[in-house]
């Protein structure tokens, strides 16, 4: 596996019943792509290891500056982390799968939707939670120039951060550092200049101290194929609660006889 992608789940289950010992693997039939928040590490998404279908795996972003990369140096632009993202995901193994991205997530899994697209490998479906849509760019004054404690601050208030860490920026640094760079890549983003065929669903919380959650329905202008919404409580990272986990699987995952668990090869020429 890649150094920019992490298997967890049912992607690593041996084929039940073939007697004691590592075994072999069972091949999944679908795959969920899941990029986690602003400095998220690919633990953010462990309560969904739980909820996926056994025969599903799951692969999650793992960025420079965080988790097993916590000594290389974090990037600050969207551009160059999407390039590795899917140059590294187009390796894989091929399965049919959908993206799923939760706030600084929904950036890079919009941009990786349409960064596959050009590859001739589209997800089946583009999942975006708790971040509004490129029309609305970010705007001054910027999170990632806050100082630490500010920076800590916010993100005790918006439900990331443990209030007990508040006097710990030491304990807290190399995190802040992540989150840091990942806000910036977050706040320089722009818009381009044309979208995705890929289905969106916009997910979002009424509760979110961060997203206006009126604005999610404008993700629809993003993409000339399907678009749905749903709307959940829970505040800025409700997707990460077990209940709100397994609704928003049974959207992204399809049955075993549904047509979009069947992998559509590209022409030889697509990459």
């Amino acid at each position: 596996m890649s150094g920019w992608w992490m298997t967890v789940g049912s992607g690593a289950r041996r084929v039940a019943g073939t007697g004691p010992g590592p075994g072999p693997r069972a091949r999944p039939r679908f795959r969920v792509v899941a990029l986690p928040h602003a400095g998220g590490w690919p633990s953010a998404f462990r309560s969904w290891w739980q909820v996926l279908p056994k025969d599903v795996e799951c692969v999650v972003a793992q960025l420079p500056g965080r988790g097993a990369r916590i000594n290389e140096p974090p990037l600050t632009r969207v551009e160059p982390l999407v390039d590795a993202l899917s140059r590294s995901l187009a390796e894989l193994e091929p399965l049919p799968y959908a993206v799923i991205g939760h706030s600084f997530g929904s950036v890079l899994g919009y941009e990786l939707t349409r960064a596959m697209e050009q590859k001739g490998l589209p997800p089946t479906l583009l999942a975006v939670s708790a971040r509004q849509p490129p029309c609305f760019p970010s705007e001054p004054p910027f999170a990632h120039l806050r100082s630490d404690a500010e920076l800590l601050e916010h993100l005790t208030d918006i439900g990331g951060m443990s209030p007990g860490l508040m006097d710990r920026v030491d304990l807290m640094r190399p995190s802040l550092r992540a989150i840091r760079a990942d806000l910036e890549a977050m706040e320089t983003y722009r818009r381009p200049l044309s979208g995705t065929g890929v289905p969106i669903l916009a997910l979002g919380a009424v509760d979110d101290p961060v997203v206006i959650d009126d604005r999610m329905h404008l993700w629809s202008l993003e993409t000339s194929g399907g678009f749905d919404r749903q709307t959940f409580t829970g505040g800025h990272f409700y997707l990460y609660t077990p209940a709100n986990a397994s609704t928003v699987v049974s959207r992204l995952v399809p049955g075993p006889d549904d047509p979009r668990s069947e992998l559509l090869l590209p022409h030889p020429l697509a990459r």
